[in-house]
């Protein structure tokens, strides 16, 4: 059974999808912080770097978004770089060879130009939002791309005569220069609601163009639905059984927006008062606190370990407590067709894409390889909406795989890094921090010719590692140093604090 919760608050809205009673997806949208996901906006080029083919632009925001020339759509490119081309030797005409040569984004922009972008990804620590001009506007079975004539049908859409039937309809609905990916959603679809869902793209697509004219330079010109209405825009179809708001506001514009969309599905939508809260009832926040965590146990008694970095995700796969019932090499089968099928369901909670490496327990039958990687592919393919490319398993059990980004991760969105260990998991010990400490009072006190009798003030474990473990090296510091030094502790100060001080 799946089914669709939305749980609304003054604070914040959550909508979570359910998949017999396991969470699958997670939305979140804070009243008091700004989505840029999607969003349209009246940008102005503030730099231009040739040498990394890259424009600055100037979205409103605290930091710049940057463009890099890939999200250039190939019109605009080409006609901008024909202009400058003109401009400089004075022809009327231009082989396209030669532009498509002269492709630079220093000759696509200029510094103050006015442009309208859309923001494909939203600032990431250092990072400001990464921008696009190749715009997508998605809708309830199709998505429109506005600029990029290029027409494409989900591929999860598999019967060849459904597939030319939607080509057929979207060549002979789309106006010229236009382009459309038709969704899943589209499949058994009575051609008037496709249809429908494209005239109203078009429609916000001309009134984006429009506002445009209008904006001023850094105006958000047109943004994305709600949270919730997006997640049933997304997500409602026949397998969703049911769509359960605790919020009579939120639930009539639910009503409303299903209405026009899919009114056949008006009446899987529900209200819940409690008590229990909606949240509590489905248990999300003991799923959502364990989603945060490094080890996920696999039914058997294995485990995978999921680690982050910047660069990549690393995934680790262990047979735990697992020892099963007949041969190793079975027992390690069974572990990672397990382990391939539930780290798929935990990339898309946890919502994490670009490189990805997965360390399988290596396995010594070749057949069993295949069948693994056959169940990796499986395994994406039915229960992740988003792109992925895999590899063939390695001689060492590893498996390389890029998923397609998009928003930040659960992680990055529900906690900060540590502001003790600075996100590394790690703290100094309490030996190393009470050397480092002796070694900086060494030169301090050195370099600034004391002598007096000095009161050194350190936490109380450093305290107590010193009195006991490094006694007889501080006394060993006041007679090389010619001083006398007294140690007291304070329960305000962390290990890696010390002050030194004249008495």
């Amino acid at each position: 059974m799946k089914r669709i919760l939305i749980n609304k608050d003054s604070w914040q809205t959550r909508v979570a999808i359910l998949n017999n009673d396991r969470l699958q997806d997670i939305y979140f949208d804070t009243h008091n912080k700004e989505d840029l996901d999607r969003c349209f906006f009246k940008g102005r080029v503030s730099k231009v770097l040739p040498g990394i083919q890259t424009a600055f632009v100037d979205i409103g925001q605290q930091k710049a978004g940057f463009l890099h020339i890939t999200e250039i759509d190939r019109a605009l490119a080409m006609e901008k770089v024909t202009e400058h081309m003109q401009a400089e030797d004075g022809r009327e005409e231009l082989p396209e060879r030669e532009v498509k040569s002269n492709l630079d984004v220093g000759k696509i922009f200029s510094e103050g130009e006015d442009i309208l972008v859309q923001v494909i990804k939203e600032p990431i620590h250092e990072k400001g939002a990464k921008l696009s001009t190749c715009f997508t506007l998605p809708g309830k079975f199709l998505v429109l791309m506005p600029n990029i004539p290029h027409l494409g049908v989900s591929k999860k859409i598999e019967n060849r005569e459904v597939r030319t039937q939607l080509r057929e309809l979207m060549q002979a609905s789309l106006p010229p220069g236009m382009g459309a990916i038709v969704r899943t959603t589209a499949e058994g679809r009575d051609i008037q609601d496709i249809v429908k869902d494209l005239a109203f793209l078009i429609s916000t697509w001309k009134s984006i163009q429009k506002k445009f004219k209008k904006a001023v330079a850094g105006e958000k010109i047109h943004e994305d639905l709600p949270v919730s209405l997006r997640a049933v825009r997304d997500h409602l179809d026949e397998d969703v059984d049911v769509v359960i708001c605790d919020d009579q506001e939120e639930l009539r514009s639910i009503h409303k927006f299903i209405k026009y969309i899919t009114p056949e599905h008006l009446g899987k939508l529900r209200y819940y008062n409690g008590p229990p809260t909606l949240y509590d009832r489905y248990d999300i926040d003991t799923q959502l606190d364990k989603a945060l965590q490094k080890k996920v146990i696999l039914k058997s008694g294995g485990s995978i370990i999921i680690e982050s970095t910047e660069a990549m995700t690393v995934i680790d796969v262990n047979t735990g407590k697992f020892t099963g019932t007949g041969s190793l090499e079975d027992t390690i089968l069974k572990t990672n067709l397990e382990a391939a099928d539930e780290l798929v369901t935990q990339l898309r909670l946890r919502n994490i894409g670009g490189l990805i490496v997965i360390d399988f327990i290596d396995m010594s039958s070749s057949s069993n390889r295949q069948k693994l990687s056959r169940t990796l592919e499986r395994c994406l393919k039915e229960k992740d909406k988003f792109q992925s490319v895999t590899l063939k398993i390695s001689e060492f059990g590893l498996v390389q795989m890029t998923r397609k980004r998009s928003g930040k991760t659960l992680l990055q969105q529900l906690t900060n890094v540590c502001a003790t260990c600075s996100g590394c998991g790690f703290l100094k010990s309490v030996p190393t921090m009470s050397f480092q400490i002796l070694s900086a009072i060494k030169e301090e006190i050195r370099s600034k010719a004391l002598t007096e009798t000095l009161t050194l003030t350190v936490s109380l474990k450093v305290f107590d590692y010193l009195i006991h473990q490094e006694y007889q090296s501080i006394l060993q510091l006041e007679k090389v140093l010619n001083c006398k030094i007294m140690v007291e502790s304070s329960e305000k100060f962390d290990d890696s604090q010390h002050t030194i001080k004249k008495m």
